[in-house]
């Protein structure tokens, strides 16, 4: 089993915001960006997104909690969902003829693929050859906007 902490990420100017909802449940399954909580400030509302994709074991918040960054929202099996990504990508290892899995070693095989490469860019600890807070695809208007905005604000961005 392989648990993480999701944390309140850093939320601006505040020293804590309150939790006006919380849109998840124990048991339920999170993809990436979906969101947790609903959090308010005096200026505005905004929603947490989770970090990772897993499936709820518990949630140490609730509606009213006030919460500032750092503070644990909860907790996620991110283990599940590896398995799951293996398996879809096991079944969709089908012979173009006969619409069945070819053989049992090959389900294997992809299975361990998938699952090493779902570790191993978990535990990058290498280098990158750039890094920012803030990736801005496309130069257009809105994006150039975006950017410059966000580096205003402080953010070191990539446009």
């Amino acid at each position: 089993m392989s648990m993480i902490e999701v944390k309140v990420p850093h939320i601006g100017d505040f020293e804590s915001v309150e939790i006006i909802e919380v849109l998840v449940a124990p048991g339920d399954d999170v993809q990436i960006e979906s969101s947790l909580i609903t959090v308010e400030s005096d200026k505005a509302s905004m929603e947490i997104p989770s970090p990772v994709a897993g499936k709820v074991k518990s949630i140490a918040v609730r509606v009213g909690d006030k919460i500032a960054e750092g503070r644990v929202i909860l907790l996620l099996d991110t283990s599940a969902v590896v398995e799951d990504k293996a398996e879809a990508k096991a079944a969709s290892k089908l012979d173009s003829k006969t619409g069945s899995i070819e053989s049992a070693e090959q389900v294997s095989s992809v299975k361990a693929v998938a699952l090493s490469n779902e570790t191993s860019a978990a535990n990058f600890s290498g280098t990158a050859d750039m890094s920012a807070e803030i990736v801005v695809l496309g130069s257009g208007p809105g994006g150039y906007t975006a950017a410059f905005r966000a580096a205003d604000l402080g953010k070191k961005v990539i446009l």
